[in-house]
């Protein structure tokens, strides 16, 4: 008997775990969220230090073109946040 009941208090606790994660999958969610946006954020300023290393004088224009993308993707990444908290 002792195994049964050890057995069954095993599988309470793994489905208060799974129940648990359950609620805090937006947390983890926003945490890639935030990871991606980063990621995209990098990606253009790699890439705009690459354009104005091979034409300076460009270095206006790209600076627009990068200041507006990286706009973008902050502002998804906001969205995201805002409509995972709601969730």
């Amino acid at each position: 008997m002792p195994k049964t009941n050890r057995h069954q208090q095993l599988k309470e606790n793994y489905m208060n775990i799974l129940a648990d994660l359950a609620v805090n999958t937006s947390a983890i969610e926003i945490g890639l969220a935030a990871g991606g946006a980063a990621i995209g954020i990098g990606a253009v300023g790699a890439g705009a230090s690459q354009a104005v290393g091979r034409n300076p004088g460009a270095m206006g224009i790209i600076l627009g073109a990068s200041l507006i993308f990286v706009g973008i993707s902050e502002g998804t990444f906001i969205l995201v946040a805002f409509v995972l908290a709601g969730h």
